[in-house]
């Protein structure tokens, strides 16, 4: 959905109007105390892509409104096309709380072997400045190498049932609390040079699901945990799960700050 926000007087509106419409991707999410009553609390998901970590907010209880300045029309959440650094500020000032996932391909080990990260906009800093000067709390996701700060990382080993590897780092300005990180196991493949060629499944094993794959694009969304995304779209995607369990650490800092304003609100 393309939507107007830059009219101030409609910019609530807008986002009232937009997680109203949102379909509910979890039963009973739970509602969590804020500002603004005892609604779901909303967060803004930037560089959205196909809706890999907007899902994963959703499911953990999040009102979710995606933001990339492509069309994105398998994202499967309330969406606006426009550039995410360009964001009205009153219009972020609506939300609860920002994800941002600029893009990973200056930083990623395919463009170092290749010598052409020069050929990507590097925009985790930009976006981290503009994420301190809305005050919310924030996340920023990126691939291994990108100058995150004191990043988390998760890692497919961390979460029974997910069947990929991708690291992703995590920068967060509140805690998160990383999994057991567990040994590697083999991953499926189609690379007959390679010692583990035909004794593994994609259907029970861990696969690759970047480049050209060494899986069916149904396996590689079975490993995921993603059913709606095309293979283009899921080689770029990160697992719901990953942000599932970034918004739970979310949804305790948001209780915890809303408990330590009331505190000294009774105390002044």
């Amino acid at each position: 959905m393309n939507v107007e926000i830059n009219a101030p007087d409609r910019i609530e509106d807008t986002v009232v109007s937009l997680v109203r419409e949102a379909k509910p991707v979890r039963k009973n999410p739970p509602p969590v105390k804020t500002g603004g009553g005892n609604r779901r609390p909303r967060l803004l998901d930037l560089f959205c892509c196909a809706g890999g970590a907007g899902v994963g907010y959703a499911r953990a209880g999040f009102e979710v409104v995606g933001v990339d300045i492509d069309p994105q029309p398998n994202y499967p959440l309330p969406f606006i096309q426009c550039d995410a650094l360009k964001l009205d500020p009153k219009f972020v000032a609506l939300f609860d709380a920002v994800h941002a996932s600029p893009p990973c391909q200056s930083y990623s080990d395919l463009a170092k072997r290749n010598a052409n990260a020069e050929e990507w906009p590097r925009l985790v800093e930009p976006v981290r400045d503009m994420l301190k000067r809305t005050g919310l709390p924030y996340v920023i996701e990126n691939v291994d190498g990108a100058p995150l700060l004191n990043p988390v990382v998760l890692c497919g080993t961390m979460f029974p049932g997910l069947r990929v590897l991708r690291h992703r780092l995590f920068e967060a300005n509140f805690e998160i609390v990383a999994p057991t990180h567990k040994k590697h196991p083999k991953v499926h493949t189609f690379d007959r040079r390679k010692s583990h060629f035909g004794k593994t499944d994609e259907w029970k094993d861990f696969v690759q699901v970047t480049g050209g794959g060494n899986c069916s694009l149904a396996a590689a969304r079975a490993a995921m945990g993603i059913d709606w995304m095309t293979k283009a779209e899921i080689n770029e995607a990160i697992p719901p799960v990953y942000t599932e369990f970034v918004g739970q650490a979310l949804l305790r800092h948001l209780a915890l700050s809303t408990e330590s304003v009331k505190e000294k609100v009774q105390s002044a």
